[in-house]
This record gives structure tokens, sequence and C-alpha cells, in this order.
């Protein structure tokens, strides 16, 4: 792989990085922590919407975004012609 080509491949691996990171950091310290007493007053299955984010909910983001960024990997991974065969 070219000099260009590597850091082109880093840039989009750190840019997906930090997106994921972001997203994760809103579900679980944003829904769970700072945002709890707004979204308690959603229920959901009878919970309230903060305690569901601070219990279960966040995991579910993270377990989710583990596979796009595998999904998404891949994807990079054949754009900079780097992907296993």
């Amino acid at each position: 792989m070219q000099h260009n080509n590597r850091k082109a491949y880093w840039r989009a691996n750190l840019r997906l990085v930090a997106g994921c990171l972001a997203i994760w950091f809103l579900c679980s310290y944003g829904c769970g922590i700072l945002f709890v007493e707004q979204l308690n007053t959603i229920r959901i299955g009878g919970f309230k919407l903060g305690f569901w984010f601070a219990q279960q909910g966040s995991i579910y983001v993270f377990v989710a975004l583990i596979f796009f960024y595998a999904w998404r990997m891949n994807r990079i991974d054949k754009q900079f012609d780097v992907h296993e065969e």
C-alpha cells in the first residue's frame, strides 16, 4: 500500500472509531446520566426510559456498534484493497 493510501486508510479508520465512540458516549453517558430526568418522563414496557438506557439500552447500542464497526471496516478494507480473502 502506498504512503498516501496508508494515511487515507488510517484516517477512515479513525473517523469510524471516533463516530462509534461519540454515539456510545451519547447513549451511555448522555442518556444514562445527563438526560436521565428528561428521559424518565417517557416509559417503555413500564420502565422509565432513562433507567432503561442506564441499565440495558447502552449495552444494546454498544453491541449494535460492534456489528456496525465490523461491517463498515470490511467495506473500508475492500475500498483500500487490504481485505482478507
